[in-house]
Order: structure tokens, then sequence, then C-alpha cells
């Protein structure tokens, strides 16, 4: 056991999230989702929701801030569905962590299992919401080092 580390956050997972590189892009699969289909890497989180995931995965992994879209989520096929009802509380998750509003950008479903398939690993969760699925791509850790603009 560690200290302050979310007991949601498995060793597999920890060690998976340290080895990816910026840009890389994690996909957090609701349990509908074609996880094992998909996935070149595969950590197993079944009985646990993305909303919870997110949450403390964010206080570890930095989102990529030179992009556009950081986060992604797969459009609803039912064109009557708009924005699922999750989908709130991933913004919210993302604006606690990010200190601002982190939109998110929709992928047609067929176009989301592509990115989901070049993705560095996908975490198949019990996530029961319908249009659950979400893709993160990792930023860098800056210090004041390392901050061009700080110096």
């Amino acid at each position: 056991m560690l200290k302050n580390i979310p007991p949601v956050i498995s060793p597999e997972l920890m060690s998976i999230l340290m080895r990816m590189g910026h840009g890389d892009e994690i996909v957090l699969a609701d349990g509908n989702f074609p996880a094992e289909s998909c996935a070149q890497r595969i950590v197993r989180a079944d009985g646990h929701g993305i909303v919870e995931l997110l949450d403390a995965i964010l206080r570890f992994f930095p989102l990529d801030t030179f992009v556009d879209h950081p986060a992604s989520v797969m459009q609803p096929v039912d064109e009557s569905v708009i924005d699922p009802p999750i989908w709130s509380e991933y913004r919210r998750v993302l604006a606690l962590h990010e200190g601002s509003e982190v939109e998110l950008r929709p992928i047609e479903r067929f176009r989301f299992y592509d990115f989901a398939r070049a993705a560095y690993a996908i975490i198949a969760t019990g996530e029961t919401a319908v249009y659950a699925n979400i893709i993160l791509k990792k930023g860098v850790v800056l210090t004041p080092s390392s901050n061009p603009v700080s110096q």
C-alpha cells in the first residue's frame, strides 16, 4: 500500500499511466465496449465506474495542452441523444482537475474504435451508462525548471 493512491488505481493501471508518454492516449471504456478486441494493452477495472476512475486518474495524469482536443467521447448513434448525462460528470471532473473547462470532442462510433485500436491502452470498466467511452491524450508535467515561460 502507498499513501494517497486512490484504491481504484490498481498497480497495473499505475504502471500503464507511468509508462505512457506525451501524446499517448488511453481509453476508459464502458462495459459494452469491445475492449478486448481493440486493445494493444488492457487493464481490467471491472466493478468500477468511469467517473470514479477518471477522477482518480486525473490526480496524476496531465492532459495534453498542445492539442485542441485532449478528451474525446463516442458520438451517440441515436441522433435524439445529443448530450448523454454522463458527459456532464466528465466535464465537471475534467474542470476540477484542469482548473478550466475541457471540451469533449465527439467522435463517430467506428472512427472512435479506430482511435481506440491506436491507443496506448484501454481500461475496461464496469460502467453501465451509455456512450460513456472517453479517450484522454497525455500531456507533459512542467516543473519550474522545465517551463521556458517561467525562465
